[in-house]
Formats: structure tokens, C-alpha cells, sequence
């Protein structure tokens, strides 16, 4: 039984770096409405406790939502009882690799030190790769 337990919980620790080195799923966030941003991230939870391997894109005004200083700012909503920002940190915590637009802190006078911890910069030719895979499934907000 504790050989059990053992594997059960290391199944568990390992499925979050999985999901980050081969997603199957592609989230791109441009929306700065709250609800919008609420609902991709809701879903692509959702996705991913139903096997979903996502990986999030956040370009334009959904950019900020991984910005340390602009995390105060995203509205709390009442249904998942957390912000976006909230749900975007707690997607980064699970393993999920969350990126900004390549051209978005540029176009906003900010730096990579300026992004949540283990939030990246999305890489054109990656994301090109995620769009062009027909296994992966895409999904714009």
C-alpha cells in the first residue's frame, strides 16, 4: 500500500512538468476585460484536470495580468473567488508555462524583472510551432 501511495504521489509531482515541455493545448489572452480573462482561465484549468497539457500566451492588455506591479489591479470576481492575476499565478505554480507576447514589454516600457516569477517571453518561432502543430489545440480570448 505505501508502494502505492509512493507512486501515486510522484504521478502527481511529475504531471505539471509534463504539461509544460509538450503542450497540447494553446490559451491566447489578449482581452483586458475581466470576465473574458476569468472565463479563458476557468476553462483552461478546466482542460488541464481533464488531461489538457496548456500552454498561456498573454499579449496586449492581458499582458499585465503578469506584470508584479499591475497584479493589485485585476478584479477579484465573484464565482471563482480570485482575480485573474490570482488564477494565472496559480496556473504558473501548477507547472504551466505562461508567456508575454514577445513585443509586449517592449511596447510597454518594461523589463523581464517586471514579470511575476517564472513568467517568460514568448519566443515567435515556438509559439509559430504551437499554432502550425495540428495536435495542439488553439484557443483565443
Amino acid at each position: 500500500m505505501k508502494a502505492l501511495s509512493t507512486l501515486l504521489l510522484l504521478v502527481i509531482l511529475t504531471v505539471p512538468a509534463f504539461a509544460q515541455s509538450n503542450p497540447n493545448m494553446l490559451t491566447i489572452l489578449t482581452s483586458d476585460e475581466d470576465e473574458t480573462q476569468a472565463m479563458a482561465l476557468i476553462l483552461t484549468m478546466q482542460a488541464m484536470q481533464n488531461g489538457a497539457s496548456p500552454h498561456i500566451l498573454l499579449c496586449d492588455e492581458a499582458g499585465e495580468l503578469a506584470v508584479t506591479a499591475e497584479m493589485d489591479d485585476s478584479e477579484v470576481l465573484i464565482g471563482p473567488d480570485a482575480s485573474p492575476a490570482q488564477m494565472i499565478q496559480r496556473l504558473v505554480n501548477n507547472g504551466v508555462t505562461v508567456e508575454v507576447c514577445a513585443i509586449f514589454l517592449p511596447n510597454n516600457d518594461l523589463t523581464e524583472a517586471d514579470l511575476i516569477d517564472n513568467v517568460g517571453v514568448a519566443q515567435p518561432p515556438a509559439i509559430g510551432a504551437l499554432v502550425a502543430d495540428p495536435a495542439v489545440r488553439l484557443f483565443t480570448f
